[in-house]
């Protein structure tokens, strides 16, 4: 969509939103409405990015040079298995959660079986040795081929898609980490 024609359609979809606001309170009066509102995401390319609205209470956390190296790492990754920004989001979103988007290797006692790396992958479970699952663009590789699996996921929420691959014992933890991942999808891709 060209810039010009995004402009024009959040001009409106800004005029319509203040309208609302303002013309809210004295419409309220005058009709009983029996809709819900849903959360409503307020980035700028949301329909993409976030098709469903985000999902509860959202989570977020500064990003370090080494976080922020693999959040692009993760985009590159998707580019060349060539999908598309949603499944961005759903990955960095799924590493936001697993770890916090850093590289882990083994945490001793703290480790959930051997699970390592950005998605937390585990060897035992054939996501692929040690050395490729803390490899971030083979195991954003590895979790986007998982994903490819998955019948509908471009059109399932967010926790969903990521669960179904990552089979987590915390399946709803995913949903928390949607806008900050759409965000740094939005900031990133081009890059």
């Amino acid at each position: 969509m060209n810039t010009i024609l995004r402009k024009s359609i959040l001009g409106v979809a800004g005029l319509a939103f203040t309208g609302g606001v303002f013309a809210g309170p004295v419409a309220a009066h005058a009709a009983e409405t029996t809709h819900v509102a849903k959360p409503v995401s307020v980035s700028v390319q949301g329909d993409k990015l976030i098709p469903h609205g985000v999902q509860g209470n959202q989570s977020r956390i500064d990003l370090n040079d080494e976080q922020t190296a693999n959040v692009k790492a993760i985009i590159a990754a998707t580019k060349k298995a060539g999908m598309d920004e949603r499944a961005a989001v759903v990955s960095i979103a799924t590493a936001l959660q697993e770890s916090k988007l850093e590289n882990l290797g083994h945490l001793g006692d703290r480790n959930d079986h051997d699970s390592q790396g950005l998605f937390q992958q585990r060897p035992s479970s054939g996501w692929g040795t040690v050395e490729q699952i803390t490899d971030p663009e083979y195991s954003t590789t590895a979790f986007l081929k998982g994903l490819k699996q998955v019948d509908g996921w471009q059109d399932m929420p967010l926790t969903k898609a990521a669960q179904t691959v990552q089979v987590s014992a915390y399946p709803d933890h995913y949903a928390q980490w949607e806008q900050q991942a759409a965000d740094l999808v939005a900031q990133h891709w081009n890059s």
